[in-house]
């Protein structure tokens, strides 16, 4: 799985390290809380469902589907 999370960095002079890491933790926090939740796992085909298609497209090997 890809890493998405953006990389944060404070480009300010002015702030202490100490001071940009806290901004930084913030917003990372801030985008764990509010991230949406994963999506749900699709239950797996029916394996008769499967099996029927399987066999559909074996049925005319010939056929021409685009015309």
């Amino acid at each position: 799985m890809p890493n998405r999370r953006p990389k944060l960095e404070i480009v300010a002079p002015s702030a202490s390290p100490e001071e940009a890491a806290a901004v930084v933790a913030a917003v990372e926090r801030s985008l764990r809380d509010t991230a949406p939740p994963p999506a749900p796992v699709q239950p797996p085909p029916n394996p008769w469902v499967r099996a029927a298609r399987l066999e559909a497209v074996d049925r005319f090997p010939d056929a021409n589907s685009w015309g």
